[in-house]
């Protein structure tokens, strides 16, 4: 697809639906490439359909290795908060046929596959040690 063509399908979107910042869509889009070359390289080389959970976590490794800790914070920005978001930005893309899709393909193969909002903060975080309490009391003499 023509970059014109992409983004005059996302001015069109927007002109509908203002959920999004046209940056999510830009993103989605590399999000799938992304997805599809992982895909096919796990394929031999053949070039699958990619079903919504795959795409989901195609998105959230490619915006983790994209932005880092900042991943959360960015989506956030864009309106991105939950998998179906992105589910919907996939089927508005299908509408404005930039996008294709099988007949089994539906937007509830995108509802909260995973906890967004957790997968793009837990990377970051510290690891919890389980090695009991940090501080022990002290012992009484007597």
């Amino acid at each position: 697809m023509q970059a014109m063509q992409f983004e005059q399908s996302v001015v069109s979107i927007l002109k509908r639906d203002k959920r999004f910042d046209p940056h999510a869509y830009f993103f989605l889009k590399e999000a799938l490439d992304f997805t599809l070359k992982r895909s096919a390289a796990q394929h031999a080389g053949q070039s699958p359909h990619v079903s919504g959970p795959e795409l989901l976590a195609g998105f959230r490794d490619l915006a983790l290795d994209q932005f880092g800790p900042m991943a959360s914070t960015l989506m956030n920005e864009w309106g991105i908060r939950r998998c179906q978001h992105v589910g919907d930005m996939v089927f508005q893309l299908i509408e404005e046929q930039v996008f294709g899709k099988q007949d089994s393909d539906k937007p509830e193969d995108f509802s909260e596959i995973f906890d967004f909002q957790e997968a793009l903060t837990s990377p970051f975080l510290p690891k919890k040690k389980s090695s009991g309490p940090l501080f022990r009391k002290p012992a009484l003499h007597r």
